[in-house]
């Protein structure tokens, strides 16, 4: 049984995004929003703390809704259906990600692409996301939840998760492969499991100390400072730092047919690359744009059958702005979350 829905709740809104001086980030009381005849109405229990939601703050990615409630990476329970919704109940406990609606019509969706939908919908940047204590979502855009983990440890899966796990994907690491992966927050902590239980080698290069540590202890074969060269060449590489500088490194670090895959939503400015050192004998640079239900069903799924650990770091929700200002100082271990 679901408890009462309020007819108020706390959310944070993006007034004017800027810098941690400029930007207009406020939390307000309001009323708790209503589900349509497709959406569910869902009370947060844990919200994640993604970089992609720095950006939105920030203002690297431009206004799509104007005063907009970020947060998509939240874990939380049904309070309330719409009228044509047949396939959750109150109570139930669900997700809700970045990829909140796609046309379902234009050829990348026929062609089962839906993260290139020429028009898509994201939560946290198109509607209103999980910095607050309730939430709405289109049904068929909800994720039910593997068992056995916290509300805290879901909650990064639902992007970080599965980002990485796309990335991953693009990055056609091979059988056993050698793995680079340069950046070592919430998504790369969590695709390096995932690449480890598939067999491969993971070296990690990150500029933070504490974050090699963790990288270690989980499993990589070894660690280095973020424009490092790992201990051999590398058959695939992620980059999750949104630092255009090292992906002429990461380049050069790759074998020969290599690739690298670059998994943020925002990147700073790529330096000139030099065909032959960079480029040259097949290497491959690609990027990764948003994901699909598909890569968020099979990465829960594997969830479900492997045991991940999900470092977090919890801030109570009245502390957003001190989470995001963490997480552009690189204070912050493992994945953030915000506990309504």
């Amino acid at each position: 049984m679901t408890s009462p829905v309020a007819e108020t709740m706390r959310a944070w809104r993006v007034h004017s995004p800027g810098t941690r001086q400029a930007r207009k980030f406020e939390q307000a009381r309001e009323a708790v929003p209503r589900p349509g005849p497709d959406e569910l109405l869902v009370r947060v229990l844990v919200c994640g703390v993604c970089r992609t939601d720095l950006h939105v703050v920030e203002g690297d990615l431009p206004v799509h809704r104007p005063d907009v409630v970020p947060g998509h990476e939240v874990a939380g329970r049904v309070v309330a259906t719409g009228a044509e919704v047949l396939d959750f109940r109150e109570g139930d406990r669900v997700g809700i990600a970045w990829l909140r609606h796609t046309c379902g019509v234009c050829r990348y969706c026929r062609q089962g692409s839906e993260n290139l939908c020429v028009a898509p919908e994201f939560t946290g940047w198109d509607a209103d996301g999980g910095y607050a204590e309730y939430a709405t979502v289109p049904a068929a855009y909800a994720h039910r939840l593997p068992d056995g983990y916290s509300d805290a440890e879901l909650a990064p899966l639902l992007c970080a998760g599965i980002i990485g796990y796309r990335a991953l994907r693009r990055a056609w690491l091979p059988a056993r492969g050698r793995l680079g992966i340069y950046g070592f927050g919430a998504s790369a902590h969590l695709a390096m499991q995932v690449a480890l239980a598939e067999g491969a080698t993971v070296h990690v290069l990150t500029r933070d100390e504490r974050a090699r540590r963790l990288a270690l202890e989980l499993g990589a074969a070894s660690t280095g400072g973020a424009a490092g060269v790992p201990p051999e060449p590398l058959d695939s590489a992620i980059l999750f730092a949104p630092a255009g500088e090292l992906v002429p490194p990461a380049l050069e670090a790759l074998d020969r047919g290599g690739t690298l895959a670059v998994a943020g939503i925002h990147l700073s400015d790529i330096p000139g690359l030099n065909y032959r050192r960079h480029l040259f004998q097949e290497k491959q640079l690609r990027s990764v744009t948003a994901n699909t239900r598909g890569d968020a069903r099979d990465f829960l799924d594997f969830a479900a059958r492997h045991r991940l650990h999900v470092v977090t770091t919890p801030y109570p929700l009245d502390e957003a702005d001190r989470a995001l200002d963490d997480l552009a100082a690189d204070r912050v271990h493992g994945a953030a979350v915000l506990v309504p």
